[in-house]
């Protein structure tokens, strides 16, 4: 029986990931999430491009789009949901995380605690 996956992809990060693999030449192998110390709450998300995986990565895939999760972050980012939104200011990534204990007022770092 296969292990559920690390977190979920919603239709819009699935499309958007499909987009940037696709965009380069030779297309990329997907994108890397991870988190980095920073930010006022202490924590941020990152994203990187990888053309060549790491074998420690854990790997999720849906409809072509494929997303490696930096392993120090597989605690952190568990039942997360990974999306993509656009709106009159901004476009980017989104985390719908249960592991979020808070996030400061700009959005752009959260305070995490690993899954347990």
């Amino acid at each position: 029986m296969p292990r559920p996956a690390v977190m979920k992809l919603t239709d819009d990060a699935v499309e958007r990931v499909r987009e940037i693999m696709a965009r380069q030449d030779p297309p990329l192998a997907g994108l890397r999430v991870g988190i980095k110390k920073g930010g006022c709450a202490g924590m941020e998300y990152t994203m990187d491009a990888v053309a060549e995986p790491s074998p420690k990565d854990e790997i999720v895939e849906r409809d072509g789009a494929r997303v490696f999760v930096d392993p120090a972050a597989v605690l952190f980012l568990l039942g997360s949901e990974m999306g993509y939104e656009t709106t009159k200011f901004r476009s980017g990534f989104t985390f719908q995380n249960p592991n979020q204990v808070s996030a400061c007022g700009c959005g752009e770092s959260v305070e995490l605690r690993a899954a347990g």
